[in-house]
């Protein structure tokens, strides 16, 4: 059963990639909030750390308040996402192979995310308007996700964790430049939509492979 939801969440994640770009609507809702929440479904019934089915949950309620595109509904996914971040970082922290000492041990990867928050909170904060607290807040949060990531060995289905959770970094870091940094009618606009979803349904996915 588990396995068949995955390809059903798989092929509700790729309904969507067609509609990313499009104006929000109930159809482009449903599939983008479904491509996620099945996956969080497959995560309780196969008997996964509860951690990750709260993760997974809360991220696909983030999408279904991303998918209405309103600034209320941005404030509120962004805040649905980072407590879906923080259910991954206690995940991998508590996860009994973890070891914090591992985070330390890959300097490259950890000073690199440290940079790129730097970076990000730099060029975000004054572009972001409103809604400057709530992103410069996410900052730190996402990137605490990566880093901590880092705690776990690459051994078995674990190794599929560094890599999804760069790939959530990406597409977060992606979203944030469509929505802060380029103007209305930039060329990268045609592909950010498909970049960002292709980015962060593959880390959702690759999560759950990780800890199942």
């Amino acid at each position: 059963m588990t396995t068949a939801l995955f390809w059903i969440a798989a092929v509700s994640a790729l309904t969507y990639l067609p509609m990313s770009p499009r104006p929000a609507s109930a159809l482009r809702s449903v599939c983008k909030t479904a491509s996620v929440a099945l996956l969080a479904l497959v995560a309780a019934l196969s008997g996964a750390p509860i951690l990750l089915t709260l993760a997974l949950a809360l991220c696909a309620v983030g999408d279904a308040l991303l998918s209405r595109e309103t600034e209320s509904t941005f404030m509120a996914g962004i805040g649905a996402f980072a407590a879906g971040h923080l259910a991954y970082i206690a995940l991998f922290l508590s996860h009994p192979a973890s070891d914090v000492a591992l985070i330390f041990g890959r300097p490259g990867i950890f000073w690199t995310l440290i940079i790129l928050g730097i970076v990000a909170a730099t060029l975000l904060a004054p572009r972001a308007g409103d809604l400057k607290i709530p992103v410069l807040a996410y900052i730190p949060i996402i990137l605490g996700m990566g880093a901590t990531v880092l705690a776990l060995p690459e051994i078995g289905t674990l190794r599929w964790a560094l890599p999804a959770a760069m790939a959530f970094i990406a597409s977060d870091l992606i979203l944030a430049t469509e929505k802060f940094l380029l103007p209305a009618g930039h060329p990268a606009l045609r592909f950010t939509p498909f970049m960002i979803w292709i980015l962060y349904w593959g880390a959702q996915a690759g999560l759950l492979i990780a800890f199942s």
